[in-house]
């Protein structure tokens, strides 16, 4: 009787288990029908966009087929692809990888154990710019750098000619409006980080001897090292997808002196109309991020 019943238990022990399972699955479906609506049903549209000669004129806006490797193998071949992955990388490089994360780390740094008033003030001012939308920060760098914008004002008053900023130096205009807007992220993320930096441990390297610098080398950078590589893969793929305040700007130009790839896209898609070529260029652009991205963590030795 006792072995009997100890099975009848166990057995409505697993029904009671399914029935929690089924409970728990049925009321998370809305939430995967959600996901399976708005995130995966997209990506897989995309994927197979990309293999079509999909548009929104001409014969193939009423009959899509499927083409293959055909928009890949233009791709490769289009001269203005090959500039838009050359002026991606010099963006992503200057405004992401120098401007974001280096100015701030520095910012962080020189904020670190200041007085908390200072520190909020400091902090308010930078994280507005942040928060500030991105087309709002391109008009206001267009204000300030066009030709009879606040720059040229201050130049002129000062005895020196006027520089068409935006056409003279474009890509160095909205790197530097990309750094203004996203640098308060790192900065947060940088200071969070270092105020976890146990400072007995510091204290304990200077007097062995260490330096400033070789206590930020050796002790600081090390153990903040997650940080840096999450913040650095955060603000790479950030700055890969900029698109409105390039656009707002100089809208890829002059000619195709700032056209990154969210602009060649862009261009491709719907002011040349071929939707199946600009898809398969936003695969290329995901490609490109999951690819430094795993570069990242790798060159840190972070496990995947």
């Amino acid at each position: 009787m006792s072995s009997s019943t100890a099975v009848d238990g166990g057995s409505t022990s697993r029904k009671k288990h399914k029935r929690k399972l089924w409970a728990s699955a049925l009321f998370l479906l809305p939430a995967w029908l959600l996901l399976l609506i708005f995130f995966i049903g997209p990506i897989l549209l995309t994927f197979y966009f990309a293999f079509t000669n999909l548009s929104l004129t001409g014969s193939e806006a009423q009959s899509t087929q499927f083409v293959g490797f055909s928009n890949f193998l233009n791709m490769f071949q289009d001269p203005n692809f090959r500039i838009s992955v050359m002026k991606t990388v010099v963006y992503l490089l200057f405004s992401a990888i120098i401007g974001q994360q280096v100015l701030g780390f520095i910012l962080a740094l020189l904020m670190k154990e200041k007085n908390p008033a200072f520190r909020r003030v400091i902090g308010i001012i930078i994280i507005a710019g942040w928060v500030t939308p991105e087309i709002v920060v391109a008009f206001c760098w267009v204000a300030f750098l066009n030709d009879s914008g606040t720059l040229n004002a201050l130049l002129q008053q000062v005895g020196l000619k006027p520089v068409a900023w935006l056409f003279t130096f474009p890509m160095a205009s909205v790197i530097i409006a990309n750094i203004w807007h996203g640098t308060a992220f790192s900065m947060l993320v940088f200071q969070a980080a270092l105020d976890d930096v146990p400072k007995s441990i510091e204290e304990a390297a200077v007097v062995d001897g260490a330096s400033r610098l070789q206590v930020l080398y050796k002790i600081v950078l090390p153990m903040i090292k997650g940080s840096v590589v999450t913040n650095m893969i955060l603000v790479t793929l950030q700055t890969l997808g900029v698109f409105t305040l390039i656009y707002a700007m100089t809208g890829g130009g002059p000619g195709t002196s700032t056209q990154t790839l969210p602009i060649f896209m862009y261009n491709q898609a719907f002011v040349n109309y071929q939707l199946g070529y600009g898809t398969a260029i936003s695969l290329i652009l995901l490609l490109i991020g999951v690819l430094v991205s795993v570069l990242y963590l790798k060159s840190m030795k972070v496990k995947v």
